[in-house]
């Protein structure tokens, strides 16, 4: 068995596949004969539906079939799609209005899907999409983050699906009263679009009594589980796989209607069924991200130790309730509502709000990165404020090493850490002491420099159950069955390497399967940072299985007795014999003696803690105060993952979060009008980060590890956004210091940075 960080080669073996043009996604991969789906979407954000007349699309040539909201009720067709209702900590219950697959009596965002249209092209399907009659009463739309307006729901008339509390609130109060310094500010997390390089799609396929639904998703049981409740179809009689998926980030999680419909007319027509999204589909129908409006105030000593923090916080639901975005928004914004920070005296109010949107949020960190960005602007407001330096303020209030294991003020217990070792290294590779020379050199070509700071931790993997199985094959091929499904993280790379080097199978025998409701066992697909972690950790139960069914049909042929056989994670041993079989060769063996039913072995791993990885980013920009422009220069990463199971690929992960992250802080932003339409819908008017707008990241490791799971290991995947975004806001804050009047929120674009400098702020 290698230890961790010993191999000296990385590699992704799906690479080649992928730059080949071998890649098995959704839409080359659809049946050829298919036919195609096409949705008849709301142009409007809040209306009645006074009349849809179907019947002109559905005498088109070409066309098999079209269904609105009524056919689905005549085919009892029911159930909406499922969603999730909040537990508030004192009991009570947040709202749960109905949440259709296609529109009903009224409309509730631009995009939402009214009809769905089945053809033999995708050419006739929109064109019978046109022959709509759509007429509707418009309602005006709610598009503030504040109670009242136009109701969306009539079971919730002030549009306030819930008020969520949690902590002391008169603890917190006494904290302020007696403090020597208090820091407030309104903060707001702009909302941003997913953007994954390949759309949601789906196709459905009928074949020998069964349904093959494939949909590039994050996991394939949730959508199983749904088909099933929503069609009354039988569990057993549907397949869902996902093919290769181009980018997840949270958002393809959740539960969409687009499938389940497909599905339903591929079962009705007993064709094969596909559909893809098009571009400004999914910029108005995917789950959202972030879109929050904070009020938070800080309490300090008169040595500037932080003894209190409440926050009350305003985030958009959308227009329903989504599978996890009232959860993500509460209880995993309070998991990490202190930070890295000792701070005892705590309160935190979130109200979820319904707004003419789709819903939200389901982003990379989601929950995580509001509350890392919140806590890490707040931060540096009160550094300025009170004349500290950001750097020192953070060092005097961080949680130290022997205080671990740590209870926060909101009842969660973090894993080993030395946030100030890792803030050093930090220090130390962003090269802090030379700034002040290169904002000389800045300043001398007329550019403002500014360095910026954030100490992010955030809450992964959490408690969970995950199966995986290992078959050994014919021909000495061997596969690993796992739950969870990849996006690009490189998943078949990862779990190739950790069998290999825990089972001293060769890795050109390894194969991955991933993705099959037929196939996998226990686990609920991809998501908050933890598959290497809760599949390693199943594994290592698996090999440990097989290494015990194995033992008996060994002990025979070594001539020994099964409980002498060791094995050291390559080969098997026992004293008296000569015979050292790997686990290979082992099966070769159990194979020859007939006893087929030992090829195929489960493990279940079972993890019922939070891990909580950290770490400090530091952002060095140069602004061009005649143009408004950012220029990021240089920065620097240093995180505490734990234990790393391939360095390369968090690597990656950590260079992608980070450029999510800053782009949501200079350039990102979804914006709406009064009436709820969409004006960033496509790629001119919605800003995307370039390659050419990042610098070289430098990245290190700085691990304690984990006690939280066996492998010490405290993922990695959502790390890189939720630290980026306040640090890359923090460097723009300190550049324009002397021009910022109090504060200033992201986006931190060209045109606000220039208004701000010229003292117009109040007109961006």
């Amino acid at each position: 068995m290698k230890k961790f960080g010993a191999r000296r080669r990385w590699t992704r073996r799906e690479d080649v596949r992928l730059l080949q043009g071998q890649g098995t996604f959704v839409e080359n991969t659809a049946p050829p004969d298919a036919l195609y789906a096409h949705f008849f979407r709301s142009p409007v954000a809040h209306a009645k539906i006074t009349k849809l007349d179907l019947s002109e699309a559905r005498e088109m040539q070409g066309v098999h079939l079209v269904l609105a909201a009524a056919d689905l009720h005549a085919a009892g067709i029911v159930d909406g799609l499922p969603f999730e209702v909040l537990v508030c900590p004192d009991g009570s219950t947040g709202a749960a209005p109905r949440r259709p697959l296609l529109a009903e009596d009224k409309v509730r965002f631009v995009g939402e899907p009214l009809a769905v249209v089945i053809a033999e092209t995708p050419h006739i399907a929109k064109d019978a999409c046109e022959q709509v009659e759509f007429e509707y009463e418009e309602i005006s739309a709610h598009t503030r983050l504040s109670e009242g307006g136009p109701p969306l729901h009539a079971e919730v008339p002030d549009n306030c699906a819930f008020h969520w509390s949690k902590g002391d609130i008169s603890a917190c109060q006494a904290a302020f009263e007696r403090a020597a310094h208090k820091v407030s500010r309104s903060v707001r997390n702009n909302r941003i679009t997913v953007n994954s390089i390949e759309p949601r799609g789906c196709y459905a396929l009928p074949s020998d009594g069964r349904l093959h639904v494939a949909v590039n998703g994050q996991g394939v049981d949730s959508t199983r589980d749904s088909l099933s409740q929503i069609l009354g179809l039988a569990p057993e009689t549907i397949r869902v796989t996902t093919p290769d998926v181009g980018g997840g980030f949270g958002m393809k999680a959740m539960s969409y209607p687009e499938p389940i419909l497909v599905a339903y007319a591929a079962h009705e027509l007993q064709r094969a069924v596909r559909w893809m999204s098009e571009r400004i589909e999914a910029m108005q129908t995917d789950a959202g991200a972030r879109d929050l409006e904070h009020l938070a105030e800080m309490a300090f000593d008169e040595n500037y130790r932080l003894i209190g923090y409440r926050v009350d916080t305003a985030c958009n639901l959308g227009a329903y309730n989504s599978d996890l975005g009232q959860l993500i928004q509460t209880d995993y914004f309070a998991m990490v509502l202190t930070g890295a920070y000792h701070v005892q005296n705590c309160a935190l109010n979130v109200k979820g709000i319904y707004t003419n949107s789709a819903q939200t949020d389901a982003y990379r960190g989601a929950g995580r990165a509001e509350a890392s960005y919140l806590l890490e602007r707040m931060m540096d407001y009160a550094a300025n404020d009170l004349g500290v330096d950001p750097w020192e303020l953070r060092r005097r209030n961080f949680i130290q090493p022997g205080q671990f294991p740590y209870s926060t003020a909101m009842g969660e217990q973090y894993d080993p850490a030395d946030y100030e070792k890792v803030l050093n290294r930090a220090a130390s590779i962003a090269d802090i002491d030379g700034f002040e020379r290169r904002k000389a050199a800045s300043g001398s070509q007329g550019r403002l420099r500014g360095i910026g700071l954030s100490y992010y931790i955030m809450n992964a993997i959490g408690s969970s159950k995950v199966s995986t199985r290992l078959d050994f094959l014919e021909d000495e091929k061997i596969k690993l069955t796992v739950p969870s499904q990849s996006a690009g993280q490189g998943h078949e790379s990862v779990f190739t390497m950790f069998l290999a080097d825990h089972s001293g199978l060769p890795e050109d025998r390894i194969s991955i399967e991933q993705g099959d409701s037929d196939r996998v066992g226990i686990g609920v697909g991809t998501g908050g940072s933890s598959s290497a972690t809760t599949v390693g950790n199943a594994t290592l139960v698996t090999v440990a299985n097989t290494v015990e069914a194995f033992r008996p049909v060994l002990a025979e042929a070594m001539g020994v007795d099964p409980q002498e056989i060791e094995f050291d994670g390559e080969t098997f041993r026992a004293p008296g014999s000569n015979l050292t079989p790997s686990l290979l060769d082992a099966a070769e063996m159990i194979r020859a003696a007939g006893r087929l039913d030992l090829l195929s072995v489960e493990g279940v791993g079972e993890i019922d803690t939070w891990a909580f990885p950290n770490g400090a980013h530091v952002a060095e920009v140069e602004v061009d105060p005649e143009t408004g422009s950012v220029t990021l220069d240089r920065y620097t990463v240093v995180s505490d993952f734990g234990n790393l199971l391939n360095p390369v690929l968090v690597e990656g992960q950590v260079h992608g979060g980070c450029a999510q992250g800053i782009g949501q802080a200079l350039i990102e932003n979804t914006a709406f009008d009064e009436d709820g339409q969409l004006l960033t819908a496509s790629f001119m008017d919605y800003a995307m980060p370039r390659a050419t707008d990042f610098p070289a990241f430098d990245y290190c490791n700085e691990p304690v590890p984990s006690s939280a799971n066996p492998l010490g290991v405290k993922g990695c995947g959502e790390a890189g956004t939720v630290g980026a975004i306040a640090a890359a806001a923090n460097a723009v804050a300190d550049a324009l210091r002397g021009h910022e009047t109090k504060q200033i929120d992201i986006p931190l674009t060209p045109g606000r940075i220039w208004a701000l400098v010229q003292g117009r702020a109040d007109k961006h």
